[in-house]
């Protein structure tokens, strides 16, 4: 994507989100659940073709997705006569370290994908002997196509257990000057979250991220 756009708003160009590192280090939070094989999607059928050898789990799933039954999200907004909830099988266990959970939640910011990924905590650290079931909503009741392998499905984030602490105040004198400086500063011009409080990252440069998912 460009790094600039036009703006009927402003007549000018103005920065995208590609320049916003928030955004970006957002998609990168983690660890992504890739598909693992095509699943071509024709007329509301889902299929594959994935030779894989003799699983050594006997209870484990050889299909890459499966279904979960209308039924199980009466009465949620999910609970729609168009809508499917389908069910992405996984392939890999995930253990943490104790005290550690997993948020489980759509791969950030990919409005582009023909579902939407259900979000849920799991205590990996006690739950890991078998593979976390990913429950989607299909949202494009007219795709047709091939979703490729390697697709993001879904985006995991460890996250501590232990609630942190919360203190709520109004501002003093200082911390009033505080806003103020740091406030004219990021009116001062581009690039000041970046340089002055983005901690560094090592999977991407310095305001060069590409706006993509992490690769699996």
């Amino acid at each position: 994507m460009p790094r600039h756009a036009f703006s009927d708003v402003h007549g000018e160009d103005v920065r995208t989100v590609k320049q916003c590192p928030p955004f970006v280090d957002a998609m990168g939070q983690g660890f992504i659940i890739p598909l693992p094989c095509d699943v071509t999607v024709d007329a509301g059928r889902l299929s594959w073709n994935w030779d894989i050898p003799a699983l050594a789990a006997g209870h484990h799933p050889r299909a890459p997705i499966s279904f979960h039954a209308p039924a199980q999200v009466e009465g949620t907004p999910f609970a729609r006569p168009d809508q499917v909830i389908v069910k992405f099988n996984s392939f890999w266990t995930i253990e943490l370290e104790p005290g550690w959970s997993l948020f489980v939640t759509h791969p950030v910011n990919r409005d582009d994908l023909p579902f939407r990924l259900l979000s849920g905590l799991v205590d990996a650290d006690r739950f890991h002997d078998v593979g976390i079931l990913f429950p989607a909503v299909w949202l494009d009741a007219g795709f047709s196509g091939t979703l490729p392998r390697g697709m993001p499905i879904a985006q995991c984030i460890p996250i501590p257990r232990q609630a942190p602490s919360f203190e709520y105040a109004t501002f003093d004198a200082a911390e009033a000057r505080r806003y103020d400086e740091t406030a004219n500063r990021l009116l001062s011009g581009p690039g000041v979250y970046r340089r002055a409080f983005r901690a560094s990252r090592s999977a991407a440069g310095e305001g060069e991220a590409e706006v993509g998912g992490p690769e699996p």
